[in-house]
């Protein structure tokens, strides 16, 4: 730098630096890198807790249940996203709600499907997961 230069670049340039480091190191670290205040350091998680494998289970048999007591007919277990034995409820379920729909209309049917797809998965989840691996 000449001696021409203007003589507010260097105050102006030791205060940009200065602000700069105090914003990146304002942060607290909490426990694996999150900032104060987020996470564990907070109380509160940082994420969503993870669906129970029994909700999960209960929300995609409902739902292929429905497709297939629409179309009235069934896919392949993989292609839905299931395992065999939630594919095994799926099949139980729609059964039951087939019978349900000739019986009292489609609007019953539907409420059974619900019902007895949280009540199936609940049953077959409340040890926690099966231990077959993941077809089953």
């Amino acid at each position: 730098m000449g001696t021409g230069g203007a003589p507010w670049r260097g105050p102006v340039l030791a205060l940009a630096l200065l602000t700069g480091a105090l914003a990146t190191g304002c942060g607290e670290s909490g426990p694996r890198g999150e900032a104060a205040g987020t996470g564990a350091a907070s109380g509160t998680p940082s994420s969503p807790p993870a669906t129970p494998p029994e909700d999960l289970c209960a929300r995609i048999v409902a739902h292929w249940s429905r497709k297939v007591l629409d179309s009235d007919t069934y896919g392949d277990y993989q292609s839905m996203g299931l395992s065999n034995g939630q594919y095994e409820i799926l099949m139980e379920v729609v059964d039951a709600a087939r019978a349900e729909k000739k019986r009292s209309g489609e609007q019953a049917a539907r409420e059974l499907i619900d019902r007895d797809a949280r009540e199936r998965c609940a049953k077959r989840y409340r040890d926690g997961d099966p231990t077959g691996g993941p077809w089953s």
